[in-house]
């Protein structure tokens, strides 16, 4: 059922639309998929662990209704030096964005509070670990027609419009010339070991968690806005184990032979992994069926 909330109410926390079972990280190969009961909107979502030994990245699917609002949260969340970001990120990064106070009058404000706090509070709870857990966080957040991609780190965000790839997002590489220069600015050095890497270490240049970075490595997303139009044929969202061999082109072209978005999805990685990735790899397809009622007509979530 939908999360409902009236003005004066507290959003209550939002549906999930993807099953709890695949996010455990135990390796399995996930996949699934979901539509809106008025065929407005579908996505289908592919997680597979691999080459690698073990599964860090994680996923979130939810919908909630706000204000007669319908709302779709899709997430990528690509964790490194452990999977503990990645899954706080998963369990309290969409129910707290929709509990912001400004989320509906100020959604980009509300994204990039949310973000930070979130941050702040993984640090705080990982505060006697010795361990370092970071994470990215490439989420689209779709409020009726209007459709918000947040990033942080080198997962990315691609939509096609009328069959054209554009990029939502701009991964945060340490050598990108403002990345470096921010942090530089800070008093930090970036360093080629491998590949560019912030101190040496971490070839991402934001992200969540790593406290041993974090003056350096800030969770403060970059956040754009598209309006959801006749031309927005669909959304992709996925971790570098996708972007390594897959550009943004290629990812389109798979997707639009794809009728339903869950194909689509296992499509993509299923591509990633015979092209050599070695990284895990996930992705979500959201499609838009602008054929059928408007985007922002409240659908009813059906659990997968």
């Amino acid at each position: 059922m939908m999360v409902d909330s009236g003005p004066a109410a507290e959003p209550s926390a939002a549906t999930n639309v993807s099953p709890e079972k695949d996010q455990k990280g135990n390796g399995d190969y996930a996949s699934g998929g979901w539509k809106s009961d008025d065929g407005s909107l579908a996505c289908g979502y592919s997680s597979f662990k691999g080459k690698r030994a073990s599964m860090e990245d994680y996923y979130d699917l939810k919908s909630a209704k706000i204000d007669g609002q319908t709302i779709g949260l899709f997430g990528i969340f690509d964790g490194h030096g452990g999977s503990r970001a990645a899954e706080y990120l998963k369990e309290h990064l969409f129910d707290n964005l929709i509990r912001h106070p400004k989320f509906m009058t100020d959604t980009k404000l509300a994204i990039s509070e949310t973000y930070k706090k979130t941050d702040s509070d993984f640090l705080d709870a990982e505060s006697n670990s010795s361990r370092d857990d970071g994470s990215t966080a490439s989420a689209a957040i779709l409020i009726g027609k209007h459709l918000y991609v947040a990033n942080v780190g080198d997962s990315r965000a691609v939509i096609s419009k009328a069959g054209n790839a554009i990029a939502l997002s701009d991964d945060h590489k340490p050598n990108r010339s403002d990345e470096r220069k921010r942090i530089e600015d800070a008093g930090g050095v970036v360093m080629w070991a491998g590949t560019w890497r912030v101190g040496g270490v971490l070839a991402m240049s934001r992200a969540f968690g790593n406290r041993l970075l974090k003056q350096f490595v800030v969770a403060e997303p970059e956040i754009q806005e598209q309006m959801v139009d006749e031309e927005m044929e669909f959304l992709v969202l996925a971790s570098d184990g996708l972007w390594d061999v897959v550009t943004n082109e290629d990812a389109v072209s798979l997707v639009r032979v794809e009728e339903e978005p869950d194909a689509a999805a296992r499509k993509l990685t299923e591509t990633a992994f015979s092209r050599g990735s070695a990284d895990n790899i996930t992705c979500i397809v959201v499609r838009f069926h602008h054929d059928k009622k408007d985007v922002g007509s409240p659908p009813a979530v059906t659990e997968v």
